[in-house]
């Protein structure tokens, strides 16, 4: 893609949490910085993403940090005559901004004049063209009831930069929702993008995860058995973040183990667990109020409840295991909420999902500790 004379095809990389999309994302900036492209980008933050202004001044912001040391001319004396002394002026960030509030139009208008006129002054400098990289970009939308269209002003500047020979390319990574998201704001943005799906990893894939960091030249004298790469794969269901997560914590203890001279102990899971729960889903769960929980309780309970589910097994469900089954119109209207809370996505039509993985069993153990609880 960074081969691009004209682009055409700018990158979308969506998945769950915790399938990797933010560490593959790093990896891509010292390709692109390889092949002479400036790098710009950061979190796409909730509060940049409500307003044409406010995402145009993320940009100009973002912008700046690699420009703002280009020189575009040295200001004039008296009389015409430059003056040594005087500074040239840059493309920092006071004149990205002057540019954009001085130039007439819409806010599309101005932030196209601030990126047209930025390139024709890297141009020269050899420099390849530029990357705009967020993550987190699932929080991009239009507001239309506030008048207030973010995601179709960034699409349309940069369809409309590219369509020039002007090489400034997307890159965008967050939740399964971005896509959809996209083309709800512009029919044309399935054009517009290669769309990378991460998945989370196979067995094989797993196993490599978690020996090859601890095998090869130099072995450590806490390695994985089979048996432990079977158990983690099980427990973590191939996710990157948890295999990261579980193995950490286990060569931890390892580690001690073998400086204290004793055998390895066996891997302590329901430990785990506990702290996972503490540190990972805990504060997610916070998000959603108690009878979105009773949802979320059912849900759990599906067969299907680790991929994809429908508004009529969540009601079917609620009448054979809740005390205060759902109506399908609740249901529609929780889900709704349950997606803006991050709990909760749309995977197709008619089918959700839910949006961090493992949270299904995280949410069973929950109801068993209300069980355990209430028997006592």
């Amino acid at each position: 893609m960074l081969d691009q004379d004209t682009v055409f095809q700018n990158l979308v990389v969506t998945g769950l949490r915790g399938v990797g999309k933010t560490v593959l994302l790093d990896t891509l900036k010292p390709i692109a910085i390889d092949k002479s492209w400036y790098w710009v980008g950061t979190d796409m933050s909730e509060a940049s993403s409500l307003q044409e202004a406010a995402l145009a001044l993320r940009l100009i912001t973002d912008l700046s940090v690699v420009t703002s040391s280009i020189a575009v001319e040295r200001p004039r004396g008296t009389g015409f005559v430059i003056d040594p002394r005087t500074p040239p002026k840059t493309l920092d960030f006071q004149a990205l901004l002057e540019l954009f509030t001085g130039t007439p139009g819409l806010n599309t208008d101005k932030l196209k004049a601030v990126l047209e006129h930025v390139w024709t002054c890297i141009d020269y400098l050899g420099v390849r063209g530029v990357v705009f990289a967020y993550d987190e970009a699932q929080n991009l939308s239009d507001h239309a009831v506030d008048g207030e269209f973010p995601l179709s002003m960034l699409l349309e500047v940069f369809q409309s930069l590219q369509r020039r020979g002007i090489r400034m390319l997307l890159v965008l990574t967050g939740l399964s929702t971005l896509t959809a998201g996209l083309v709800e704001a512009r029919t044309y943005a399935e054009r517009m993008f290669r769309i990378l799906s991460l998945e989370r990893l196979s067995r094989e894939a797993t196993a490599e995860a978690i020996l090859k960091p601890v095998g090869g030249d130099s072995p450590c004298a806490a390695g994985f058995t089979e048996g432990a790469v079977d158990a983690i794969y099980e427990f973590t269901r191939g996710y990157p973040y948890f295999v990261q997560y579980v193995c950490r914590e286990v060569f931890d203890l390892w580690a001690q183990d073998v400086a204290a001279g004793e055998e390895l102990r066996e891997i302590p899971l329901s430990d785990i667990t506990r702290k996972l729960d503490s540190d990972f889903f805990v504060g997610r769960w916070a998000r959603a109020t108690d009878r979105q929980r009773d949802l979320l309780g059912v849900v759990a309970q599906l067969e299907t409840s680790g991929g994809e589910f429908t508004v009529q097994q969540i009601v079917a469900k609620s009448r054979e295991s809740s005390k205060k089954p759902f109506s399908p119109s609740h249901v529609n209207q929780m889900l709704v909420a349950l997606c803006e809370a991050g709990l909760v996505y749309k995977s197709r039509w008619g089918r959700y999902s839910l949006a961090v993985p493992l949270l299904d069993g995280f949410i069973r153990r929950q109801l068993e500790d209300g069980r355990m609880k209430a028997g006592r």
